[in-house]
């Protein structure tokens, strides 16, 4: 169908963006001419790009969804269930912190 759901990871300046895409494989965006200084583009926001055919690790930005909309996608199926709607760059950030403990595990009583 040459269109894709995706989340973004980082800006990269430009127009850019670095995407994750719902079908595992990461790729970079560039937000259609259009949709610039019109739609404001954020890290966590739910994406549908266009696939190019002669450049398969790039798209283009076509639609940026809302949280509500997101939702609904990810009620109908068309999300993942594990889908993280609505994820700030900080959240992303502590979940790349693969083994980080909760607990630093400082004992008050021995000090």
């Amino acid at each position: 169908d040459g269109q894709e759901y995706a989340q973004v990871l980082r800006m990269l300046g430009d127009g850019r963006l670095a995407l994750q895409c719902y079908d595992d494989v990461a790729r970079t965006g560039l937000i259609r001419g259009t949709m610039r200084r019109r739609v404001w583009i954020n890290t966590g926001d739910i994406v549908l790009i266009g696939l190019r055919e002669f450049q398969p690790d790039k798209a283009d930005v076509i639609h940026k969804y809302t949280t509500e909309e997101a939702r609904n996608l990810q009620a109908f199926g068309e999300l993942p269930t594990n889908a993280r709607i609505n994820q700030t760059a900080v959240d992303m950030a502590l979940d790349g912190a693969d083994g980080a403990e909760e607990d630093t595990g400082i004992d008050f009583d021995e000090i």
